[in-house]
């Protein structure tokens, strides 16, 4: 077997996959067949398997289809979770989990194409602009290539983005294909998240009816009533949980694998062995990057209680959502590159208590949608024009009250 699985401790995971019903449970699968994901460049099938039996597609699929009524604390705490045994397993758990409530801005023939058997559908997406979208009578056609799908081998159905023709005003649509009209590039050589398979969907001609189609600016302000809350809430405020929830947990997983392996470990200063948890550069950077973790937590969970709550989300609470993400994300490699750095050489080899989370945290969080410049800036704009208009700033933009 591929990489440094036990074989038998794989076995026993496989054989317990489809009996999996909790983000624990999916949490050691994955972390089973982590080194297979990395030789492999993709999720294993038990994994896959594992994400779908504790309920991951189904939590934002629509009323009416069998779906999770989810939460989006329950997004955060589930992805996060498997993500502490393979950043990548809980990568593509959170798009698995996430894509489908975009799905859920097609029309209702749509929803039935894609749900009609069943909410435990798998989604993968190509969500930047790619290939060509003409129109074919009341539907499209569609070619090209859209790259970084991830999960996409395992995939039923894969959303892929394009602007819409004939417009005189840019606008752009999104197009559910069935996963077998779909090809597929192996484009996916990365330094991190190497195990997300996210490789390149190649359409040659692709005909999409009208009712497998919906426009993005349908997602970016949500849905009206009467559809659940979860489709209500505007993309904008938790689009980067996505991104987060995976990075936080690969974060989490290996202070806790540092910090055990770290507490036996001696080194050598000055013809002496010592002790490394005795020293104070090993005990500062278990302080400092706890306390990163705890924060970065604290501030996910923020944005997920506004969403959940119901209650009517501000262009404040958008705004300082992406202000949040972005400072997340530096909190996390910070923590991250503090424990590589004080741990050796030891910790640089394949298979150490930090590489492999150094690679994926760094990987997951330069996505484009989690730069720090952009995204201080939506908020400090937001902030700072209404100063300049004399109005009142709403003290959420500055306290922690959700």
């Amino acid at each position: 077997m591929p990489g440094q699985i036990d074989a038998a401790a794989s076995r026993q995971t496989d054989a317990a996959a489809s009996e999996v019903t909790t983000a624990e449970a999916v949490r050691s699968v994955a972390a089973a067949h982590a080194s297979a994901a990395e030789d492999e460049r993709r999720l294993s099938a038990p994994v896959v398997q594992a994400i779908t039996q504790a309920g991951l597609a189904r939590l934002f699929v629509p009323d009416g289809f069998g779906g999770g009524h989810g939460r989006f604390a329950d997004l955060l705490h589930q992805v996060s979770t498997i993500a502490e045994g393979c950043a990548s397993a809980g990568w593509c758990a959170s798009l698995f989990a996430s894509h489908p409530r975009m799905a859920a801005f097609l029309p209702p023939e749509g929803r039935r194409d894609l749900w009609g058997d069943g909410p435990d559908v798998l989604i993968s997406a190509g969500v930047v602009p790619g290939g060509t979208v003409t129109r074919c009578g009341p539907g499209w056609e569609l070619g090209g290539e859209w790259g970084f799908v991830s999960g996409v081998d395992h995939a039923d159905w894969v959303l892929v983005s394009g602007w819409e023709p004939g417009t005189t005003e840019r606008r752009l649509r999104f197009f559910a294909v069935p996963r077998d009209e779909c090809g597929v590039r192996d484009t996916w050589f990365t330094t991190g998240m190497r195990g997300t398979g996210s490789k390149t969907v190649v359409l040659d001609g692709v005909a999409v009816p009208a009712h497998r189609s919906f426009a993005q600016q349908d997602v970016l302000a949500g849905a009206p009533d009467p559809d659940p809350p979860f489709l209500r809430v505007p993309f904008r405020l938790v689009n980067g949980l996505t991104m987060i929830a995976p990075a936080l947990g690969a974060v989490r997983g290996a202070l806790h694998r540092w910090t055990e392996w770290v507490a036996g470990k001696t080194e050598m200063s000055m013809g002496r062995v010592v002790q490394a948890r005795d020293k104070a550069t090993v005990q500062a950077a278990l302080a400092r990057s706890a306390t990163a973790v705890d924060a970065a937590e604290l501030l996910m969970g923020r944005i997920a209680r506004i969403a959940d709550s119901g209650r009517e989300v501000t262009p404040g609470d958008v705004a300082r959502s992406h202000r949040d993400y972005a400072v997340v994300a530096e909190y996390l490699v910070e923590a991250v590159e503090r424990l590589y750095r004080v741990s050796g050489a030891r910790a640089q080899m394949l298979g150490g208590p930090v590489e492999r989370a150094w690679r994926d945290v760094h990987a997951a969080t330069a996505h484009a949608a989690l730069q720090f410049d952009t995204n201080t800036a939506v908020y400090a704009g937001h902030v700072l024009r209404a100063a300049a208009r004399a109005e009142p700033v709403d003290r959420r933009d500055h306290d922690n009250r959700a």
